[in-house]
């Protein structure tokens, strides 16, 4: 059976003396964007439903955080034993009610008291926080971040009263959004366009999905059609550019239903 010593040992042959001249220079910085582009083709292994690629994805994010993990072993900064030392006490902390005697009966419940336990680790580390915002990456995803500041604005009681309350002010945003159009100023209409996205991502939130998830999903599936689309063009020798706006519904239709149809199976 394979290890995690497997990886490191891989890690350290293609770093040594004798390895790898790319990979010896490498450092937790230059590693961390290899990690986000395998997160996110991870990502899209998992909209698609692709299990041969989801397992070779949380291979390759396996490998990346192996690999930076490594980096600060051969600086004696902490070792894998460290950092599961650590994450399994956090863990087992913030889940008192299953491996202590805390009671929760509701996920009302269950989310006060994982915040809870949040602010007090914050504390016992010595973190000072001028915001409730200051605790959102800045350098997270646009669509990401946006749900992180939602739901620490919503922790300190700022949210709407209910969805249709959120639904009626995406309704408000796309007017001042068609407004901002027809004025012509396109910063302005850019600004208004990010109000709508901003309030959609409030929507998912509420609805309990995760706005890059859903995202993900529908450009997945988007992508699955278009290429059906273009595989039937491509067999009849039609160019999509030559068809009428009619003709382009129907093919549209049929990589549709098409595509359900391989879903349904």
């Amino acid at each position: 059976m394979e290890t995690l010593e497997t990886l490191f040992a891989i890690v350290r042959t293609l770093r040594s003396e004798n390895g790898c001249a790319w990979d010896r220079k490498q450092t937790p910085e230059t590693m961390w964007k290899c990690l986000a582009e395998e997160t996110y083709e991870l990502e899209e292994a998992i909209a698609k439903q692709d299990m041969q690629h989801v397992c070779e994805e949380l291979g390759d994010v396996l490998f990346q955080l192996v690999f930076i993990l490594e980096i600060f072993q051969e600086r004696q900064a902490f070792t894998l034993s460290d950092v599961v030392e650590q994450v399994a006490k956090k863990m087992i902390r913030r889940h008192p009610h299953v491996y202590a005697d805390a009671k929760v009966s509701t996920d009302q419940e269950l989310f006060l008291q994982w915040e809870a336990i949040k602010v007090l680790e914050n504390k016992g580390n010595g973190q000072k926080r001028t915001s409730a915002l200051d605790s959102v990456p800045k350098g997270m995803p646009a669509l990401i971040r946006a749900l992180k500041v939602s739901k620490c604005a919503v922790k300190e009681g700022f949210d709407w009263d209910d969805i249709h309350g959120i639904l009626d002010t995406v309704k408000e945003e796309i007017k001042e959004f068609e407004s901002a159009l027809k004025s012509g100023d396109q910063n302005e209409a850019a600004m208004e366009f990010g109000d709508i996205l901003f309030t959609l991502v409030n929507v998912a939130r509420v609805a309990q999905f995760h706005p890059e998830t859903a995202l993900s999903s529908s450009t997945a599936k988007f992508e699955g059609r278009f290429r059906l689309m273009e595989k039937e063009l491509k067999e009849n020798k039609v160019r999509l550019k030559d068809l009428s706006k009619h003709q382009i519904d129907l093919l549209w239709t049929r990589a549709k239903q098409s595509y359900e149809r391989q879903f349904s199976l």
